[in-house]
This record gives C-alpha cells, sequence and structure tokens, in this order.
C-alpha cells in the first residue's frame, strides 16, 4: 500500500494484481500510512472471505475459495485504489470485476486488472 507506485502514480496497491492458489496467503503492508485493504462489496466469489484490514496496520488474508476478489483501500477508493487477487485459473465471477460501478478511476483499474487474467 504505496502513496506513490513504481510507475509514478498515485494511490496503488504493488502489486494490483495476484494470481495465485486455493490455500495460498497474502499479505498486505501499509508502507505509506493512511492505507488499508478491504473486500469490496459483491466483488468477491459466493462463499469466499470478506476481508478488512484496519488503517496502518499489516495483515494477512488466506484463500481458500477459487475466484476473483476485487479489493480497496477506503479512504482512496474515489482515486483508483484497488485491486484484484484471482484464486485459481478460471474465476466464474470475473463479469463481477469487470462491470465494476463506481468512479472512472475504479472502473478503468478493474478494467486494466481483469485483462491481466491468465496471462
Amino acid at each position: 500500500m504505496l502513496n506513490k507506485g513504481a510507475d509514478g502514480k498515485s494511490m496503488v496497491f504493488e502489486p494490483a494484481f495476484l494470481q495465485i492458489e486455493v490455500g495460498d496467503t497474502v499479505k498486505f503492508i501499509p508502507t505509506d500510512k493512511g492505507h488499508n485493504a478491504e473486500t469490496i462489496k459483491d466483488m468477491f466469489p459466493e462463499g469466499g472471505n470478506e476481508f478488512k484490514g484496519k488503517i496502518n496496520e499489516e495483515f494477512s488474508v488466506t484463500f481458500d475459495v477459487e475466484g476473483a476478489y476485487g479489493y480497496k483501500c477506503a479512504p482512496h477508493f474515489a482515486m483508483g485504489m484497488v485491486g484484484l487477487i484471482v484464486v485459481g485459473d478460471a474465476p466464474a465471477n470475473l463479469e463481477d470485476i469487470t462491470n465494476a460501478r463506481g468512479p472512472a478511476k475504479v472502473k478503468d483499474a478493474f478494467a486494466e486488472l481483469a485483462a491481466m487474467v491468465g496471462q
């Protein structure tokens, strides 16, 4: 969780896209202050666990259900600070990600992230 990424973009998760296997654990590290990570309503698979980290606190999430998990930094959501974790090879709920609702920066970010699935 960074105020500025390696590419110069502001308010980013780095990396913003991960493709992992069932049972893998992801650690969220607030490198810069003022950030958290949490799932976005209706942007994770049925049966998947929601998660919500506290501002400025490191935490880990183990993913036990295949699918796509859209997540955000709550304070910087409108600025497009979002990420995507894909568990498994063919997320059945990818359409939920590509049809993201919200500010234009969020829609654009999720379109770009969803295009990375399977690459």
